[in-house]
């Protein structure tokens, strides 16, 4: 029998903001996983972005796009370029100058597509990437790319507690390569415990001491950039030590390929913004 006994879980409709990556490169380094001598085989990175999406939609999920941008590669990973939380929008301030522009193109779709409660940040956060929203919490990255300044500028926005957790390895430099929500109603994620500080890894098990915990191999698979309805969980294909565990908890894994992508430093969840109303 399962250690986790629980009622049948239920997926929830969601709405999501994606962009295409037409114009993805990697021409510069702002992660370690990111070798502009790589190359990139675009097309197949659209194929495999589409894939995404329609997988979304068969799930009974609406996907918007934002157009891309010539010049702008990353704009792909489209969770960084904002947080919604009932419908209000806390923009993003990029770390490095080669993503600046892309906070703008998403304030620009936020105005054009009705959102009134829209917030420019005066401090350092990149979206999604760094905050992870759950019923009770706004958690929160920082050790490498957000200010630690904007954990109280997002509190004061959302009005929720924000908890703050240290990012100690640069292979996961933003909060969703390391921790991702699997059910944001009933506060349960899955983390990589060895990416967080040792005082953050002490909050992380008080909060959640059911989480499911992930091993060094589905990390280093970018296992934890997943996305989750409250039944199915999207994450890359090769992080198979996952998948036993999602079961178990009653979740229903689905493995994408996002290899190309993965050359940029992100996969599911870096390509998917939530519009939560």
């Amino acid at each position: 029998m399962s250690r986790f006994p629980r009622s049948p879980r239920r997926a929830t409709p969601r709405r999501y903001l994606m962009c295409s990556p037409a114009h993805f490169k990697v021409t510069y380094s702002i992660n370690p996983w990111m070798d502009p001598a790589k190359p990139v085989d675009v097309p197949l990175a659209v194929a495999q972005w589409e894939d995404l999406r329609d997988r979304y939609r068969s799930l009974g999920h609406t996907v918007e796009e934002l157009t891309p941008r010539p010049g702008l590669p990353d704009m792909v990973f489209a969770a960084n370029g904002a947080t919604v939380v009932e419908g209000r929008v806390l923009g993003a301030r990029f770390a490095y100058r080669e993503r600046e522009e892309e906070a703008a193109a998403h304030l620009e779709w936020f105005r054009a597509h009705g959102f009134a409660e829209i917030h420019e940040p005066v401090h350092i956060n990149e979206g999604e990437g760094d905050f992870a929203v759950t019923s009770s919490y706004v958690l929160a990255g920082r050790g490498f790319r957000a200010s630690p300044l904007s954990h109280g500028e997002a509190q004061e926005f959302f009005g929720r507690p924000v908890i703050g957790l240290d990012l100690i390895d640069p292979r996961y430099y933003h909060l969703d390569t390391a921790l991702a929500v699997l059910d944001d109603a009933a506060d349960e994620v899955m983390y990589y415990p060895p990416a967080f500080s040792p005082g953050s890894q002490a909050v992380l098990r008080r909060l959640f001491p059911d989480a499911v915990i992930a091993e060094e191999a589905d990390a280093e698979a970018l296992g934890l950039n997943a996305v989750s309805d409250g039944l199915h969980v999207l994450l890359p294909q090769a992080a198979v030590g996952l998948f036993g565990p999602l079961r178990e908890r009653g979740y229903e894994p689905i493995g994408m390929d996002l290899g190309e992508l993965l050359k940029g430093g992100g996969s599911v969840k870096c390509c998917t913004q939530e519009l939560r109303a």
